[in-house]
């Protein structure tokens, strides 16, 4: 129940980041074309949206599955072998993110004591880049999730199998090898 909550704000905030990005570039791009005019503080706010989308939308494709992955090799090794590769790849990703919000949140502790604010809106810089720790963080979160599942033999590899569903997808559709698909 609290998680499926979780995923519906993780999903509903990047929803609502892309429809404000794109709706506040429509209305600056009016603005500017039609009426000669404009927002000053749009370019840096459609940019501070867009990292907060970005750094969501990182953990979300780990928990959706859905990053791109080089797996070829991978998938020729034995599954012992397959499960200690993607324990070392989420060892790796965990070490990288661990990282990273150490780091962000040293940067964003810098940020509050300067106490400097955004170029174009009267904000503090630290609250539009507390992305970075959370979205870190998240990323962290989805990581070790993931390192869980292999340890305890739920999955042998990190990344998803994009044909492999496909195909299973197809299976239970009722598609077969021959058949059309509309």
């Amino acid at each position: 129940m609290i998680r499926r909550s979780a995923e519906r704000i993780e999903e509903s905030l990047i929803a609502l980041l892309m429809a404000a990005m794109s709706a506040l570039t429509f209305v600056q791009v009016v603005l500017r074309y039609v009426f000669n005019g404009g927002f000053t503080w749009a370019m840096e706010a459609t940019t501070y949206m867009f990292a907060w989308l970005v750094l969501l939308g990182i953990s979300y494709g780990v928990r959706v599955h859905s990053h791109i992955g080089v797996d070829v090799w991978v998938k020729n090794l034995s599954p012992p072998n397959r499960r200690y590769v993607s324990l070392i790849s989420s060892a790796a990703g965990l070490l990288y993110a661990g990282l990273m919000v150490a780091g962000s949140l040293i940067y964003e502790r810098t940020m509050f004591q300067l106490g400097i604010e955004a170029e174009d809106m009267a904000i503090q810089r630290w609250v539009l880049l507390l992305a970075l720790p959370l979205g870190f963080g998240l990323l962290f979160f989805r990581l070790f999730q993931v390192a869980v599942r292999i340890l305890r033999g739920e999955t042998e590899q990190m990344l998803a199998d994009e044909a492999a569903e496909t195909i299973e997808r197809m299976r239970r559709a009722g598609i077969g090898a021959g058949d059309k698909v509309k």
